[in-house]
């Protein structure tokens, strides 16, 4: 089987520009936890994630710098200060560029491929001119394993 058959063709994106306050609100209204990052012509640019927000907003612990014997100490930063501090901020300051993407005419075995050596959650497929034109997660993945391959595998 193909990619094509069973990626998600409603592909929900954001643009470099897009602040993190708008990608949390599509976040949750689409029930998603990733999306791709394109350009004006739906070109791939990354992607940005649910861990990528939380990674950026987390509250930074005190820090102890000793710089030739004079000690610093940064104060504690609460979640509510960063979380202000950030949601005006652009995807294109937390979005991951090196994304690993599957074409849509490549087998299932490429995207199992890329999910268990990446350890990733979603992966972008793309046409050969670059333009996201579908995404597959591992909930696609396993969906399809248990309504399609799991009889094969049982009969034999």
């Amino acid at each position: 089987m193909k990619i094509e058959e069973f990626m998600i063709r409603d592909v929900i994106s954001v643009s470099k520009e897009t602040t993190i306050k708008q990608l949390l609100e599509k976040l949750v209204q689409n029930k998603i936890t990733g999306v791709p990052v394109v350009d004006g012509e739906g070109k791939l640019l990354g992607m940005v994630t649910d861990g990528d927000v939380i990674r950026h907003i987390q509250p930074k612990g005190r820090t102890v710098y000793d710089i030739f014997s004079l000690i610093l100490v940064s104060e504690q930063t609460d979640l509510t200060e960063r979380l202000s501090y950030s949601l005006n901020r652009q995807v294109k300051e937390i979005m991951q560029k090196n994304v690993f993407t599957v074409n849509p005419k490549s087998p299932i075995d490429e995207a199992m491929n890329v999910f268990s050596k990446h350890h990733i959650k979603k992966i972008p497929v793309v046409n050969p001119a670059n333009r996201v034109i579908g995404v597959i997660s591992r909930g696609d993945l396993i969906r399809y394993i248990t309504t399609q391959l799991i009889d094969q595998a049982v009969e034999k």
